[in-house]
């Protein structure tokens, strides 16, 4: 049987950040997904002895007995919840129940058992597409909850505050020290490159590699090329969550990023260039473009000491590489 949280209710956390316990059982929910495997990678490198980690097809994450049975007997001294069901644009606009139903019940599933069962030091990985859709740029982490979501993607939005909701709730009410962080658009090794399940860069680079193979003459993206996005590679990303959990405590979710952005039509160059596609860029402006431009504000990171240390273009061609390399076991 597990032992119940008897921590008295307290309004401020005590705790000061320090270096985790390299031999400290240490569990990544959704390890074999593009943020998950890179903290994987990550916590490897860095000489973590424990690490625990279950597929989907191990352990469902939306079953409440089974995720409670998982904590009871693995027993997790530290957390990273990085399991969702993600998706891009299309994604989110056509099933929207599935992105708010599957990832609140992952969430509150993994969090109310890592509360049952003592969990010290654990992080929540949202999304920046949290923030108002017409957010003030850089996107402060204050700007949460004062706009109104974007819609093609408010359902796992929604989802998401829901989790940053529960994390300061267990902060006020257990006093335990959990933290949220949320990273910007993402891309790298082990990413989704489904053409109607992905996100836009990995999405571009299957569509400008393809047509680059086939000798193509154009290639056609969604929207108009104008949105700006900032894209931080998934590395850089687990560096980071390791660097919060050492270094960051407080209610206040993290925002993680570059700090810098392009439009979509300038990653969609960079990407033809990388593959060696020199055909023609054509933009259907009957599809939608989502939020016209989601820049993080990463001051607070800053502070916490912490940058970003891989460039887009190095980013892009180590990227490019592993498609490549992985192009006929990737999913569909």
């Amino acid at each position: 049987m597990g032992h119940e949280v008897t921590v008295d209710a307290r309004d401020q956390v005590e705790f000061t950040p320090a270096a985790l316990d390299r031999d400290g059982r240490f569990y990544v929910a959704g390890h074999r997904g593009l943020v998950g495997s890179a903290i994987w990678r990550r916590l490897q490198g860095e000489g973590f002895t424990d690490l625990v980690g279950r597929t989907s097809a191990e352990l469902d994450l939306k079953d409440r007995d089974a995720v409670f049975a998982f904590f009871g007997s693995v027993r997790p001294r530290y957390v990273v919840l990085a399991a969702a069901k993600v998706g891009g644009i299309l994604a989110n606009n056509t099933y929207p129940v599935d992105f708010l139903s599957d990832n609140l019940r992952i969430q509150v599933n993994v969090l109310d058992a890592a509360l049952k069962y003592g969990v010290e030091r654990l992080l929540f990985l949202g999304s920046s597409c949290i923030y108002p859709r017409l957010a003030d740029q850089p996107i402060r982490e204050d700007s949460l909850l004062t706009g109104h979501l974007e819609p093609t993607n408010d359902a796992y939005a929604i989802a998401k505050i829901a989790g940053i909701l529960q994390i300061q709730a267990v902060r006020r009410q257990y006093g335990l020290p959990w933290i949220s962080a949320m990273p910007t658009n993402l891309y790298g090794p082990g990413d989704n490159f489904s053409p109607t399940g992905s996100h836009v860069l990995p999405a571009l680079i299957r569509r400008y590699d393809e047509a680059a193979r086939s000798g193509a003459a154009s290639v056609t993206n969604w929207g108009t090329g104008t949105p700006r996005r900032e894209f931080l590679h998934v590395d850089d990303m687990a560096d980071a969550c390791l660097h919060l959990m050492e270094h960051y405590d407080g209610p206040e979710q993290v925002n993680v990023g570059t700090g810098t952005d392009v439009t979509i039509r300038q990653i969609a160059e960079s990407i033809a260039r990388v593959v060696g596609f020199s055909g023609v860029t054509e933009w259907d402006t009957s599809k939608p473009d989502g939020t016209p431009q989601k820049l993080l504000d990463v001051s607070k990171l800053a502070e916490a000491g912490w940058t970003a240390q891989i460039g887009l273009d190095e980013g892009l061609a180590s990227t490019v590489d592993w498609y490549r390399a992985h192009a006929d076991s990737l999913r569909e």
